[in-house]
């Protein structure tokens, strides 16, 4: 470890400054984003901001050094998932230290990263870089990365765009190259209500939305019997699930309605598109000529709830090789989680990779913490990453 205690560290500062803004992706994140739009004009890095189309949110992307040459993108999100519900032991919002842990919503997802890059911008700025360090800032991750594609556009139209990217999600300081992508809808089954007496009179639409929910269910089956399969992951297969259902009044009534979400976290190798195809072929065909027979305004809505590709960097990108020399704790491998990291390859071309202190069994819940060892360690590869980046 490179730093031990909190004495020795140079973010803590601004990550206690960080969690105490209240990023829930639900509100608005200015004023987190204007905080370090200031800090970073006040050491002289002038910044661009990306708003959403409600001008409530927005991302904010910046240079250190040179503007005219790729150089390395570090990349985090500001948003956090709610605290409603959770039993913590102090203020979320406010960062405790406790038993060399940080705790606070976000110390782990993902505001120790950030403050780390943050404290370090002005070691970035007296190095007098050769390489640029890009960072970029982004909002509403947590409901589907969606603050990170506007900015990704605005990538797309630069002269020079980043050569690659960090995305400082928690891996406990290993360099993952892989994780799953993702893709969510929500279903809204339309039956005929009638006397549940009378129940052939009508269309169930609880009783169709569990076929359907039965049918996804034998994808995931057929995924783990059949394949296809990639070992590097824990659960090696594409999966899917359905986490939410809603239907019927009472039980003397035949549902009219019936509402469910599902998603797939499918291996990179598969494409979202057919998996969803697959199900809503199976609603139009399987299903939707019984209802119809019955009553022909009954069958399914499709609403799109979220989606982001995987990641599937080549082990052997350079990307991957500096970044695993610099944070010199070995690789990650690939991960089940999702990050913004798959739609910078995908959407920007810009080969990338996941690496960030703490750990995500520590993240949402309460009483997040992430530990003084790892910030140490985050802290010691920027400064590799610095050194690297400011040599002839």
């Amino acid at each position: 470890m490179e730093a031990s205690g909190a004495d020795r560290l140079a973010s803590l500062d601004m990550i206690r400054r960080l969690v105490a803004f209240d990023t829930v992706s639900r509100k608005s994140n200015l004023e987190a984003i204007n905080f370090v739009r200031g800090y970073l004009e006040d050491r002289g890095v002038k910044s661009v901001l990306i708003p959403d189309a409600t001008g409530s949110k927005a991302s904010i992307y910046a240079t250190v050094g040179p503007q005219d040459r790729p150089g390395i993108l570090l990349s985090g999100h500001t948003d956090v998932v709610p605290v409603d519900g959770q039993d913590w032991t102090s203020d979320p919002f406010v960062m405790v230290e406790r038993d060399d842990r940080l705790i606070a919503r976000g110390t782990a997802d993902m505001k120790g990263f950030l403050g780390a890059v943050l404290s370090l911008v002005p070691e970035m700025v007296a190095a007098n870089l050769e390489t640029p360090i890009h960072l970029a800032l982004t909002y509403d991750e947590e409901v589907g990365c969606i603050g990170v594609r506007p900015l990704i556009d605005m990538l797309n139209t630069l002269p020079v765009r980043p050569a690659m990217c960090v995305v400082g999600e928690p891996t406990g300081m290993r360099v993952v190259h892989g994780h799953k992508g993702k893709i969510s809808k929500r279903v809204r089954v339309r039956g005929r209500a009638c006397h549940s007496s009378q129940a052939p009179e009508g269309v169930n639409a609880v009783e169709y939305a569990a076929e359907l929910i039965t049918h996804i269910r034998g994808m995931t089956a057929r995924f783990a019997a059949e394949g296809p399969k990639d070992p590097s992951y824990s659960v090696p297969y594409t999966t899917g699930h359905v986490g939410r259902v809603e239907g019927g009044i009472a039980l003397n009534i035949v549902p009219e309605e019936c509402c469910f979400d599902f998603e797939f976290r499918h291996l990179p190798a598969q494409k979202a598109e057919d998996l969803i195809a697959e199900v809503m072929s199976f609603a139009s065909r399987q299903l939707e000529p019984r209802m119809r027979a019955v009553d022909p305004g009954s069958g399914f809505d499709w609403e799109p709830i979220s989606s982001f590709p995987g990641l599937d960097t080549d082990p052997e990108a350079e990307v991957v090789r500096l970044v695993t020399s610099l944070a010199g704790q070995g690789s990650g491998g690939k991960v089940a989680f999702g990050t913004e990291a798959g739609l910078f390859s995908a959407g920007g071309g810009i080969p990338a990779v996941v690496c960030g202190p703490g750990c995500i069994d520590q993240a949402h819940k309460p009483d997040e913490y992430v530990t003084l060892e790892q910030i140490g360690l985050c802290e010691a590869f920027l400064r590799r990453l610095i050194a690297w980046a400011r040599r002839p």
